[in-house]
């Protein structure tokens, strides 16, 4: 909403708070209740149009900005009506200083949360690619400028300034936009998404101190000497900071006990602390928000930093920061750019500007040897434009240098960039998946002596010290040494300090950022503390970060155990065990999580009921480890590949085994599968099956009949209750219960159990275990072996790797009948 002349608003003292509709009063007359109104409206605006954008994986900065676009004269303040009503002038300056003190604090979240050393750390590659696809677009800007200036008539004297803030704005590359877009293409671990994470950081760093010089510019075009005060103002600023104020706050830190919370005190002290440095900035001629960054960038990495981003980020990227994009949107109006010419500019400023993104990035990665098809789409990737650009343009405005025209031309030139990306980029740029054909994906069919490559899942640190037990009790030999892939599991949200950890999963201090980076640093050290005991010589464990929305986590899981060539994957159980013993679901989305694992995993899967696993991790050595493991076997793939986990287990000298093997006194047939003369149509697939099951115990009991550490029973049944009673009766002293999934075609055993099952992922014996009523302190393992398309042939020539027969299928359909639900192949 743009006047000629200065408008003139008269505010009355009685004015800010209503006597009540009941007293004749309207409530929108009145300064804070209007003001209520327009934030539920921003805030429901944009959360709208971040729904409706999400099938197209759009970020959240291009809803926010399209809900203010719409609250604004482009659209809703067309009808004058609506305007003089919810958006009046005299609110106008309401509603900028609230988006304007959200702003101050969001760029001092970003300050805080960005780490120095991540830049100080960049290749000569990402480098390389930031200056290149800097260059090009400033040239862009500078000749879009010319003429834009030559054409109207410009005042030359503010040429300068205009240059810069157009350069700037088309060069520059929004690294939280960026980083969201890469999470949702799935690039964030490719070394693209690499190079493109650290050259937007390099490439924010040098818009903001280009916008400084920018607004130096702008500010001293009527004084010459002015720039020159504000460039030495702002740079003693800056030493203060560093010198001054960021050792005093360290010395804080220093004295604040280990584990304790900071004084509410010294919380209001920084806060208070970002409102005084933009007030510093703002009245030495540069602007609020480059104090307020700066501020950020001088807080130490660590506990501080958790608290601070904890306290404010939602509230201030939830409520205050959408009315910034509120008011940026009041004051962009589209039907500004009128006339065919106009629009003409604007689709060339875009095309040019992205080709010039594109060109300059291309050039490098080609002399950097990289494909044309990484460097066309690694170009794009850096177009990403986000709030940085909006704040450049909101500035430039409010010193004169842009007219409403041309910004309204460059804020719908930067939603187009971004908008394009995605679907562009998904279209060009498909990673070849580097499927390295291997057949051991199951433990039953690798070698014994062979390097075995497991991935384990983590949600959070209370899971890894039963994890790490797990791995020691695996097994590591130099005959048989282990690969680990940990990897911690982290959902994609719309803020930006969590994609931070994306970036940099270590700092080099060992100091996180915020609670997700906390949490990845405490994993890595307990994964690096177990690496750093003696004897880990035959033992790698590498940690990786996966960042996904849960619908589609699992593909980051199984993209990584197929890249890895894993053979085994644990994930663990959606229900954590409390201080009475009950489970207790910990995040519904972890349990479709686990589901959609199942389904798809390139290699067997064993998921983790945690109630801990003793000994091992906090041990001097590793043979000091002691397990008592018991493996349950009811007979089919999935139980054979528990016995070859648990064979491999027994291996372990601190590691006994117990075998249990439950047979059917009298096997009954399931009705639906008889047909009409009385006869199994699965009788075929219950007889390979059955042989299967007795070639591979048999194997088994011969190979380890003179090992003391392996004890091998056979439980005779004839129902699901004596199966119960069975389990109940063994030792409590035992550490953990591994189990198949599912368990072949011997009805009898579990008749009458699926009927109070829970968990079906589980499997009937599964779900029992995991019950809050049973074996309270013991944790169960349930595996489901692999099954695919390259083991179908071996089911022919009755090899012990043949993938589930239909005799599985026939079992499956009774469960199914039981659960009333699918199962997952």
């Amino acid at each position: 909403m743009e006047a000629v002349d200065t408008p003139v608003v008269c505010y009355s003292p009685i004015m800010i708070t209503t006597n009540g509709i009941w007293d004749g009063n309207n409530p929108l007359d009145y300064s804070l209740p209007l003001f209520i109104v327009q934030l539920t409206m921003v805030v429901v605006m944009t959360r709208l149009i971040v729904y409706i954008l999400k099938p197209f994986r759009q970020p959240r900065i291009i809803a926010e900005i399209l809900g203010g676009i719409l609250l604004g004269p482009s659209v809703l303040c067309q009808n004058k009506n609506f305007s003089r009503a919810f958006f009046p002038m005299r609110s106008i300056m309401i509603l900028e200083t609230m988006g304007n003190i959200g702003l101050l604090y969001f760029l001092f979240l970003m300050g805080v949360g960005m780490n120095m050393s991540v830049i100080r750390r960049t290749g000569k590659k990402a480098l390389a690619v930031s200056i290149g696809g800097m260059v090009m677009p400033f040239i862009v800007g500078i000749g879009f400028t010319l003429l834009r200036n030559t054409a109207s008539g410009g005042d030359k004297n503010n040429l300068s300034a205009l240059i810069l803030f157009l350069g700037v704005s088309l060069s520059m590359t929004a690294f939280p936009v960026l980083s969201r877009i890469l999470a949702e293409l799935k690039l964030i671990n490719t070394e693209i998404g690499k190079i493109a994470m650290s050259s937007a950081m390099i490439n924010d760093i040098c818009a903001w101190i280009t916008l400084a010089l920018a607004i130096a510019l702008a500010e001293g075009e009527q004084e010459s000497n002015a720039p020159l005060w504000v460039v030495v103002s702002s740079l003693a600023f800056v030493l203060i900071n560093i010198f001054i104020v960021r050792p005093t706050i360290s010395w804080v830190i220093q004295r604040t006990p280990e584990g304790q919370t900071f004084s509410d005190f010294f919380i209001c002290v920084i806060l208070t602390g970002v409102m005084i440095s933009g007030f510093i900035t703002e009245s030495i001629g540069t602007h609020s928000i480059l104090g307020a960054f700066i501020f950020g960038l001088i807080i130490p990495n660590g506990p501080l930093g958790v608290t601070l981003i904890e306290k404010l980020e939602d509230f201030v990227t939830g409520l205050l920061l959408p009315l910034y994009f509120a008011v940026s949107g009041l004051q962009t109006n589209i039907w500004k750019i009128v006339g065919f010419s106009n629009w003409v500019v604007l689709i060339l400023l875009v095309l040019l500007a992205t080709a010039g993104k594109v060109a300059g990035t291309l050039l490098v990665t080609t002399i950097c040897q990289m494909s044309t098809r990484e460097g066309i789409s690694l170009g794009l990737l850096m177009n990403a434009k986000g709030l940085v650009e909006l704040i450049i343009l909101n500035v430039a405005k409010d010193q004169k240098v842009l007219d409403g025209a041309t910004f309204a031309t460059m804020v719908v030139a930067s939603v187009i960039s971004t908008v394009m990306i995605t679907p562009i980029v998904t279209a060009i740029y498909r990673p070849a998946k580097k499927f390295i054909p291997y057949k051991r994906r199951t433990l039953q069919k690798s070698k014994q002596e062979g390097e075995l490559h497991m991935v384990v899942c983590v949600h959070s640190p209370r899971s890894v010290p039963t994890i790490i037990n797990l791995i020691e009790a695996t097994n590591p030999t130099k005959k048989s040494p282990m690969c680990v892939y940990a990897l911690h599991l982290i959902e994609l949200t719309d803020r930006a300090s969590a994609m931070l950890v994306v970036h940099n999963a270590r700092s080099s201090d060992g100091l996180a950022m915020n609670r997700t980076q906390a949490q990845t640093e405490n994993i890595i050290s307990a994964f690096e503390s177990y690496m750093n005991v003696p004897g880990g010589g035959y033992l790698a464990i590498q940690p990786l970060t996966a960042i996904s929305p849960y619908s589609t986590m699992h593909e980051d899981i199984c993209q990584v155990a197929e890249d890895k060539r894993a053979t085994f994957m644990i994930i663990p159980f959606h229900k954590q065990q409390t201080i009475d013993g009950a489970m207790e679901a910990t995040h519904p989305a972890f349990r479709v999580v686990n589901m959609n694992v199942l389904a798809n995993a390139p290699c067997s899967v064993g998921i983790l009921v945690d109630r801990g696993l003793n000994g091992g991790a906090g041990s001097s050595t590793r043979v000091a480890a002691a397990h008592n493991m018991v493996v349950l076997f009811f007979g089919g793939p999935d139980d054979r590949e528990a016995l070859a986990y648990g064979w491999r287990m027994s291996e372990h000298p601190g590691v006994s085994l117990v075998v249990m093997r439950f047979v059917a006194i009298d096997d009954v047939a399931d009705p639906d599968e008889v047909d009409g003369r009385g006869n199994s149509k699965a009788g075929v697939a219950i007889k390979v099956d059955e042989d299967l099951d007795e070639e591979y115990i048999n194997e088994f009991r011969m190979k380890t009949a003179n090992d003391g550490s392996v004890m091998y029973v056979e439980k005779m049944v004839r129902n699901g209750e004596e199966t119960v009673a069975v389990i109940r009766s063994i030792n409590s002293a035992h550490d953990l219960f591994i189990v198949g999934r599912g368990h072949g075609m011997v009805f009898s055993l579990t008749a009458g159990l699926t009927d109070w099952s829970e968990c079906p992922e589980l499997g009937t014996i599964g779900d029992l275990l995991a019950s809050s009523d049973f074996a309270a302190s013991v944790s169960v393992l349930v595996v489901q072996q692999y099954v695919g398309v390259g083991q179908q042939n071996d089911q022919a020539t009755g090899s012990f790797d043949s993938p589930r027969s239909s005799t599985t299928h026939f079992s499956n359909k009774f469960h199914r009948a039981q659960q009333g639900m699918p199962f997952s192949p």
